[in-house]
């Protein structure tokens, strides 16, 4: 089977491997989409386990199930988490998935971009969800992305009326921007891209501002002279950061969605006095997934809109520059090259 093996951001490699074998308790996916994750372009993130077959936003028919499978069989269309609780440790029991040892170590092998994946496991049994039939394999590609953008919302606590300050609008910013506002909040959006500002715009952001114009006083004039109640930062720039202490509000609170590669540094009086909560947000477990596959089936919230490009897997290489150069692209979901999406 063919494999995408990633060395750097511009050195991803076609390479043949075999197709994995499965235990009793496992199952085999053919992959039918898998989206490029801003992470999967983090190269100073990324290069430390090179070589590496990346790829967590995993959708595909089952191909093979383990004869102890229950709830799964062939042919069944699926979305596969690639990281998973145990529900028994301390961070479990009291709610924190993303906390669990196992979730951040475990994984599916060899990863999304990959023609065939084994599923562990631990990953069948709490990781793989069927699809509904109104979901495309390629939507579901967004089910982990989307997961992850509520699981950091849940930490907001954002109101109606409220006014929401989104950092970045990439996929991630779009997708807060439309959760934000189902929630019934203000949306201010920025970037400095013009082709992502004009669709933060059809989105839903009552304001969007070119982020080289942005400023508090701007921020000011548009929100009856006051700051924002919640910032959340989907863009790893050092301004991106410094726009985001700047522009909260007393009582306000910070969701740091994206990072920077160099460490934070806070106002901390500043933040004391006005109470200002941070927050940072990593990953999704099973409940925001959940949620977001009913928010996709349910037309809450629209993902397909955000796929902008799709790449066939031998071609991985091209989708990682439509990514890293950002463009006139939001979402790249990698295809097999056998199979086609009818449009």
């Amino acid at each position: 089977m063919k494999v995408a093996v990633y060395y750097s951001n511009k050195d991803v490699r076609i390479e043949d491997r075999p197709v994995p074998g499965i235990s009793d308790h496992e199952l085999l996916v053919e992959m039918k989409a898998s989206g490029i994750c801003g992470t999967d372009v983090m190269e100073w993130y990324r290069i430390k386990k090179a070589p590496c077959v990346l790829g967590h936003e995993m959708a595909g028919e089952i191909a093979e199930s383990g004869s102890l499978v229950k709830g799964f069989k062939k042919g069944d269309r699926v979305f596969v988490s690639h990281h998973v609780p145990c529900y028994k440790c301390h961070y479990c029991i009291n709610g924190n998935y993303t906390a669990c040892e196992s979730l951040h170590a475990g994984n599916f092998e060899p990863g999304g971009f990959s023609e065939f994946i084994r599923v562990p496991e631990d990953n069948v049994r709490s990781g793989t969800f069927l699809l509904p039939d109104a979901i495309k394999y390629e939507e579901a590609a967004m089910i982990e992305p989307l997961a992850c953008a509520i699981a950091g919302q849940n930490r907001l606590g954002i109101k109606k009326g409220q006014t929401v300050l989104v950092i970045g609008s990439g996929v991630s910013g779009i997708l807060h921007i439309q959760l934000a506002k189902k929630k019934g909040a203000n949306v201010v959006a920025t970037d400095i891209d013009t082709y992502r500002i004009k669709k933060a715009t059809e989105f839903g952001a009552e304001y969007v501002i070119h982020a080289e114009k942005y400023s508090v006083d701007t921020l000011k004039n548009i929100n009856d002279d006051r700051l924002a109640d919640a910032v959340i930062t989907c863009a790893a720039a050092e301004q991106a950061v410094e726009n985001a202490i700047s522009s909260v509000g007393r009582k306000g609170k910070i969701l740091f969605f994206a990072v920077p590669e160099n460490d934070i540094t806070i106002p901390s009086q500043k933040f004391w006095r006005d109470e200002i909560s941070l927050f940072f947000s990593y990953g999704a477990g099973p409940d925001s997934i959940k949620t977001a596959i009913h928010y996709i089936e349910k037309g809450f919230i629209n993902v397909g809109e955000l796929i902008t490009h799709t790449v066939p897997l031998s071609e991985i290489m091209r989708g990682f520059r439509l990514v890293s150069d950002a463009g006139n692209s939001l979402k790249v979901v990698i295809i097999p090259d056998r199979y086609h999406l009818k449009k």
